[in-house]
């Protein structure tokens, strides 16, 4: 028998993806797609061309720019929401429940791995929400102070991802060339249940 199912597998993998594009987007705004140098930039450029903007003007001109990386996180924000819910179901299967069997049994540092995905589930689980809440602030009848408030929260939660990602992988590295040899190849092929 299989210790991870391919529904599981794909699951793992197409969340791998989205949370590898929410941060790329987030990495994108931060640094390259940044308005701020952007509009630095776009209005100097302009200047040397004899064409005078506003600052006001070079803002809207930068953030037009990386708009459509911006509808790219929102996509992949609901993707992240869409697939915590898998994830929620996918408990309630074999795959599922077979990581937290037996915890009473296992080693203080397995107890620790475990219920950090717990808390990584319930960031994710956050972000998903708040994100949610802050592309519907309008419909929601959100005042700009608490959507405001509410963006400053998601982007300081948005550090507990950007921490677990290299963790995990480093983490994952660890395991396999130690105890647990064949773990990147079973969530892979799927593993044999031991």
């Amino acid at each position: 028998m299989k210790k991870w199912r391919l529904d599981f597998r794909v699951w793992h993998w197409v969340h791998a993806a989205v949370v590898l594009g929410l941060l790329g987007t987030v990495f994108l705004r931060k640094t390259f797609l940044s308005w701020r140098t952007n509009s630095e930039l776009l209005s100097q450029k302009l200047t040397e061309m004899d064409l005078a903007v506003t600052t006001e003007q070079a803002k809207t001109l930068a953030t037009t720019i990386r708009a459509p990386m911006w509808e790219w996180h929102i996509l992949l924000g609901y993707a992240l929401a869409g697939l915590l819910l898998w994830r929620i179901l996918l408990f309630f299967t074999e795959s599922g429940k077979h990581n937290y069997r037996n915890f009473k049994e296992e080693t203080l540092y397995k107890k620790i791995v475990k219920l950090g995905y717990i808390v990584l589930y319930g960031v994710l689980a956050f972000m998903a929400l708040s994100g949610l809440t802050l592309h519907f602030n309008e419909a929601l009848g959100l005042t700009k102070e608490a959507t405001h408030t509410l963006k400053e929260v998601h982007e300081l939660v948005y550090n507990a991802v950007l921490v677990f990602v290299p963790l995990h992988i480093i983490g994952v590295v660890i395991a396999e060339s130690r105890e647990e040899k064949g773990i990147i190849s079973e969530m892979v092929h799927g593993g044999e249940r031991s």
